[in-house]
């Protein structure tokens, strides 16, 4: 990811702003499940490094939303190809049996994470 200009700690943020669309800062912070002190942080690198904008909100001045900037939209899709060809290799043996059961594990243990 590092190549296509993507750090790992940025990857929640881009792909929620790309599922969601425009976001405040707080609702980023939520949905892509980082700390709001981090968020604030994080998101000054992205926009320095042009992958993230802040824009007025139209409907409260004061506020401002984040979103993708047109050039890391396309990085995204280079991106995704990328962390797909992981999966398979990180994967590859395993039957649809036994990637199902991971999942689930997988589940269960940041369930475990969240639950403090």
């Amino acid at each position: 990811m590092r190549e296509l200009g993507f750090a790992i700690s940025q990857i929640p943020v881009l792909v929620t702003l790309r599922k969601a669309g425009a976001l405040s800062q707080a609702e980023l912070a939520r949905l892509s499940e980082v700390e709001q002190s981090s968020m604030a942080q994080l998101l000054n690198r992205m926009e320095r490094d042009g992958l993230v904008e802040r824009v007025a909100d139209p409907s409260d001045r004061r506020s401002r939303l984040i979103s993708l900037t047109p050039a890391a939209s396309e990085q995204l899709s280079a991106g995704k190809a990328v962390m797909d060809a992981a999966s398979r290799r990180a994967l590859a043996g395993f039957s649809a049996e036994e990637k199902e059961q991971l999942g689930s594990l997988l589940l269960r243990v940041n369930a475990n994470l969240e639950s403090d």
